[in-house]
């Protein structure tokens, strides 16, 4: 980040120069009439620009929240939006050679699904050019994905939202059994204990006291912890991941609290379903919950030896394709698109924004009346954010991310399923990252 700044600083002195010589016309040093006719506006050629987004449970989104200010803006611009769909993802975009010029990118998948594609463009030198206040988002979104790039370069600008975790409480449940609810500040024993109170079976029913995103837990924990070793080819530190295994894992010792047959399944159905009491998971509006669930959410439960910190899974990015034509109209649209104005409005309509500015994160969900009866404040609970995990170091072969997790995850449910004991699926999941690792040597 310094660097770039470091960089801009050059320009924008020399810009102040450029004003300072320039500011007087010839004909006012020379003592005649200061009027001049009016310059008429420079005329843009048209063009189009492609932007390959969101998949295809949000294939209005970009239209919805995009489009109207993009077209007032760059009139001279067509906008053509491409939602990812079956026989239309990025990798058969680009083998078909339809590569679009904008293309939305995540931390898990920018290896395999960005720079594995050879499509990566660093934006710094578009950042100096445009004098470009990074500074103005949230700082771990700008360093995550400078360090996930490993080499210097932003392959990215952050867009809402992004996905702190919570814990969610059907209110009827608790009710039903008169058990007080869940609130803000609680540690996972606490949680436990409700767990217990919650899980029963009733007549011919079983409700069960709690199920969780696993996979989000286990990749955005609170120590920062990293699943593949920075420098090393093997899993970071095993003993050290046992102690969060066993935490979420006594969740599912529980009688009647088995996990689902699937991640899948416990991660995206077992809460809809109305007989769960809690559920650990991101808040996200991509995560609708049925209306017939009376819902609410309280602040994600803290560690005894774990710093008191906001755990997150970051946003997504708007990144140019090295292969467009019109990179600096792309990087202009990019601007707009995470502009005050469009986040504001973002904002209120439920999305947490990426940047800092902290008007517009009151502004969280002032749009949505169903949120105003929510305890929102719960995503502000904690003032520090949680640190996101080191990446790869430059030039040593890598896993990507998405891989990481879901071989975790999956891992974890192999051993909360009893299928295996913790030792042997933390050693089976050394053995996967050793294999994927041995793939990325091979290409």
């Amino acid at each position: 980040m310094k660097n770039v700044y470091a960089r801009m600083a050059p320009l924008c002195a020399m810009l102040l120069v450029l004003s300072a010589c320039g500011g007087q016309n010839n004909d006012a040093q020379q003592g005649g009439s200061a009027e001049q006719t009016p310059k008429a506006p420079v005329k843009k050629e048209p063009i189009t620009l492609s932007v390959f987004g969101f998949g295809t449970a949000q294939d209005n989104e970009f239209d919805q929240r995009y489009r109207k200010t993009l077209e007032e803006k760059f009139p001279h611009i067509t906008f053509k939006y491409i939602p990812q769909s079956q026989g239309n993802s990025l990798a058969e975009m680009v083998a078909r050679g339809e590569t679009p010029d904008m293309i939305r990118t995540d931390i898990p998948n920018l290896k395999n699904n960005y720079l594995d594609l050879k499509l990566g463009t660093d934006l710094n030198e578009l950042v100096k050019k445009h004098n470009y206040d990074l500074s103005r988002f949230n700082a771990p979104f700008i360093q995550e994905m400078i360090e996930a790039g490993r080499t210097g370069a932003l392959y990215g600008l952050p867009y809402p939202p992004y996905f702190p975790m919570v814990l969610t409480y059907n209110k009827s449940l608790f009710d039903k059994f008169g058990v007080a609810y869940p609130k803000d500040g609680m540690s996972w024993d606490e949680v436990y204990e409700l767990a217990k109170k919650m899980s029963r079976s009733e007549g011919s029913g079983v409700f069960r006291g709690f199920s969780a995103n696993i996979m989000a837990m286990l990749r955005d924990n609170p120590y920062g912890y990293p699943i593949l070793d920075p420098s090393a080819e093997q899993l970071y530190e095993p003993e050290k991941w046992k102690p969060l295994f066993n935490n979420f894992k006594r969740f599912y010792e529980l009688p009647n609290n088995k996990i689902e047959a699937t991640r899948p399944a416990e991660i995206n159905d077992a809460f809809k379903k109305g007989n769960v009491a809690m559920q650990a998971n991101q808040y996200s509006q991509y995560l609708p919950i049925p209306e017939e669930i009376d819902w609410d959410i309280v602040s994600y439960p803290s560690l005894e030896d774990a710093p008191k910190r906001m755990v997150w899974r970051g946003s997504f990015y708007w990144s140019i394709a090295a292969t467009s034509k019109h990179k600096d109209e792309a990087f202009q649209v990019m601007m707009a698109m995470v502009s005050d104005e469009v986040q504001l409005a973002d904002a209120k309509k439920g999305m947490l924004p990426t940047v800092a500015n902290k008007s517009i994160r009151e502004a969280f969900g002032k749009d949505r009346a169903d949120l105003q009866k929510k305890n929102m404040k719960a995503l502000f609970y904690y003032q520090d954010w949680a640190p996101y995990s080191p990446k790869r170091k430059a030039g040593l072969a890598d896993v990507p991310t998405v891989v990481q997790q879901d071989s975790m995850a999956q891992t974890f449910h192999d051993v909360a399923s009893n299928k295996v004991d913790l030792n042997t699926g933390l050693r089976q999941l050394d053995e996967k990252l050793k294999q994927e690792l041995a793939k990325d040597k091979s290409k």
